[in-house]
């Protein structure tokens, strides 16, 4: 959806992830976007440089996070959970990422 402006869907799925998720690092997201890792490296690293996201050292994994001082934070925010409001609900699945393990016995 925002494509046009954003210029890639991988960075757009980026950004509605971190929004959703608050944080993730680079091989989670490329799994979960279903994407090859390098590209996913390569929009952080843009996103990174043009002040949007942030990054930290969590160990040795560099998670990172939507820039709580980026100026258009706000609008950012606004414009991408409008985008996530018209998704198609197969589409609002895939961001679903299971954060604990399931319970022993517990069905799917």
């Amino acid at each position: 959806m925002l494509e046009p402006l954003m210029g890639s869907v991988i960075k757009e799925r980026i950004l509605l992830f971190l929004m959703l998720q608050g944080d993730g690092y680079p091989s989670g997201l490329a799994r979960t976007l279903g994407r090859r890792l390098s590209p996913v490296q390569e929009q952080l690293r843009k996103l990174e440089d043009g002040g949007v996201v942030v990054s930290r050292l969590q160990g040795r994994t560099r998670v990172y996070s939507l820039n709580p001082r980026y100026a258009f934070r706000a609008e950012l925010l606004a414009l991408l959970k409008k985008t996530f409001e018209f998704l198609p609900d197969k589409d609002k699945e895939s961001y679903r990422v299971r954060t604990r393990p399931r319970k022993a016995g517990k069905p799917l």
